[in-house]
């Protein structure tokens, strides 16, 4: 590590393991950390050093810690927000920091890492712990759905002791969580997403997986024609009109440009060939729909779709998630992550229609520990946060 600006010792009886040290690190000892983590709890693409440069209007620092003499052990991309007329930042990491958050010393990382953010002017923090804290399965899901109902009534089928345990802690440090005990929460990122898992599984696994509508729907486009390819970036302005279609039909806007698309698939791909892909469904040579696909080891994550509002009966979004899904269980993705789900169950909601849409792939509901924000000392922190929260308020 480089230039490491802060020293603690240990909170627990480690003490030979000597104090963690921590600081900025370059880019490259940052990747090589990310390239060592696996499996399907491996970083988000949220936490790369490229994703720094899809934010406008933030500044970043990438950070790492580590004992004393020993390799990282765990990092943080951390974007900067101005606070307008003042030299202090609200700083932010997106579904982060990368660290082993079953240490017990997780003081041992978190205090400094706070106080690094403090000397850098950061009057308030906001982070997305890593743990997932509760799973339901596909067949859980549909079989609690019913009028008024919400994922909070029906029982998991998993609950993590992990991020049970981290949010303990974290409560007991005075974080507190983005939105409370609502349901949705108030976070920038998903609460509730719904994952494939592929590990372990064939392509035929795959297939039973899907329920009977999504392989009707799958063999619907197959037959009327309809063919899966790999864009380009000379793709993205029809992606982004087909985006904006999309949009208007379902009742939402994410309020982003097509330069922060083209940014985004620039700098994703220049940092590894490959990790962003747009796929396209073409029926007798027009594009009707078009998703974004994004990879990080062994984490595949569906990003962004668009699709037109004529010739829907074709089926193009179910051929393309087929598509993308083969496609990562061939890079030997661990998991296929489709985002975010809302959390209600009732049927006659409208938003219910994306949450069945993906429950149709078999997977499971995760809920994440969700975002996670602390101000820092002292009285002027204090005011800036409250005058920040106010603000996000009234968006």
């Amino acid at each position: 590590m480089s230039a490491l600006l802060v020293t603690a010792a240990p909170t627990d009886r480690r003490s030979s393991a000597g104090p963690v040290r921590l600081g900025p690190v370059t880019p490259e000892a940052y990747r090589a950390f990310l390239g060592s983590r696996s499996g399907a709890n491996g970083p988000s693409f949220l936490q790369l050093p490229s994703w720094a440069q899809v934010k406008d209007g933030w500044s970043h620092q990438l950070v790492g810690w580590g004992r004393e003499g020993a390799a990282l052990s765990g990092v943080a991309l951390v974007l900067l927000r101005p606070f307008p007329g003042t030299r202090k930042y609200f700083a932010y990491l997106p579904e982060g920091p990368v660290a082993d958050w079953a240490d017990p010393d997780m003081d041992g990382w978190l205090a400094p890492l706070l106080g690094h953010l403090r000397s850098l002017g950061a009057f308030a923090v906001r982070m997305g712990p890593g743990p997932a804290y509760r799973r339901w399965n596909a067949a859980t899901v549909k079989a609690g759905t019913g009028p008024g109902r919400r994922l909070s009534d029906v029982l998991a089928d998993e609950v993590d002791p992990l991020g049970t345990a981290v949010a303990e802690r974290l409560r007991a440090r005075g974080w507190r969580k983005c939105g409370g005990d609502s349901e949705d929460g108030a976070d920038a990122q998903p609460r509730h997403v719904f994952q494939v898992p592929l590990t372990g599984r064939s392509t035929d696994d795959l297939w039973t997986g899907l329920n009977q509508e999504w392989r009707r729907n799958v063999r619907k486009a197959r037959k009327s024609g309809v063919e899966v390819v790999v864009g380009s970036a000379a793709d993205l302005p029809e992606f982004y009109r087909l985006l904006r279609i999309t949009e208007e039909r379902d009742g939402f806007r994410l309020g982003r440009s097509l330069a922060y698309y083209e940014r985004q698939y620039a700098v994703l791909n220049a940092e590894q060939p490959g990790r962003m892909k747009l796929y396209l469904a073409r029926h007798e040579g027009e594009i009707l729909a078009a998703h974004t696909m994004v990879t990080v080891g062994d984490r595949v994550w569906y990003q962004t779709g668009a699709s037109a509002d004529h010739r829907r009966d074709v089926r193009p979004s179910n051929a393309l998630q087929w598509r993308m899904m083969l496609d990562a269980h061939a890079l030997g993705a661990a998991v296929y992550d489709l985002r975010g789900v809302p959390s209600t169950l009732d049927p006659d909601d409208r938003a219910h229609g994306l949450l069945r849409w993906k429950l149709g792939t078999g997977g499971q509901v995760v809920e994440t520990l969700g975002e996670w924000e602390t101000p820092m000392q002292g009285t002027t922190n204090g005011a800036l946060y409250r005058a920040f929260q106010a603000y996000m308020a009234r968006r």
